[in-house]
């Protein structure tokens, strides 16, 4: 895909970005684990102890994870869809100066959300900011749990090849998915996994600021 642009300008290659959307476009680590731990409650099932062992749950796919300790995921999605309608998403911040890079990206390339959320809460958070304008699509987890196969959809559905299709995520298991999905792996640090953690994954590039990604 390339625009065209007027005589003695340089044509662009129109890029596919997809976001993660918690800790990457909204700091929502708050709300979410206590929504989290919540739905667990109501299932029956132990909370997590404590911030870091919620973490830690993100080293993988967050429903492959929960369900390999024991978690009926149909049950906690059923518990989830009920909360989410009366959460308080007054509590998610979008992330500092990503508002003007989200502006400068639609400018040029194509942007859309890839998220383990709810589509229900991911618009919710985008209407309140008005950030929704910025992002094509949301492929939250009502399409599937597998971020790999929303990462393929989301390239299908909005015509755009895997060399030039960059997942942004702020967790290894972002990275692991998206490395599996065959797209360029973007890990930023002002998310929920720290960069020595990310560094790990080997992403395709490792960023610490939001303007950093109008340098790919």
């Amino acid at each position: 895909m390339r625009y065209s642009c007027p005589a003695g300008k340089k044509t662009v290659m129109k890029k596919l970005f997809l976001f993660d959307f918690d800790g990457v476009v909204v700091d929502s680590l708050d709300l979410y684990e206590d929504a989290v731990n919540r739905c667990l409650k109501e299932i029956g099932k132990p909370p997590f102890r404590d911030r870091q062992e919620f973490l830690d749950i993100f080293e993988e796919n967050f429903y492959e994870g929960i369900r390999d300790k024991g978690v009926d995921v149909a049950a906690f999605m059923k518990a989830s869809a009920a909360l989410a309608p009366v959460l308080d998403y007054g509590r998610v911040k979008p992330v500092g100066e990503m508002e003007p890079v989200l502006e400068k990206l639609k400018e040029q390339h194509t942007l859309a959300i890839v998220s383990s959320n709810s589509n229900y809460a991911i618009r919710r958070i985008l209407s309140r900011y008005h950030y929704d304008r910025y992002f094509e699509d949301i492929l939250g987890h009502e399409f599937t749990l597998s971020k790999i196969e929303k990462i393929g959809r989301a390239a299908e559905l909005l015509n755009a090849v895997l060399n030039e299709t960059f997942y942004v995520g702020d967790t290894v298991g972002d990275i692991k998915e998206a490395k599996k999905a065959g797209v360029r792996t973007v890990a930023v640090t002002w998310g929920w996994h720290t960069g020595e953690r990310l560094q790990l994954a080997n992403p395709d590039f490792l960023l610490d600021s939001p303007e950093e990604l109008l340098t790919l």
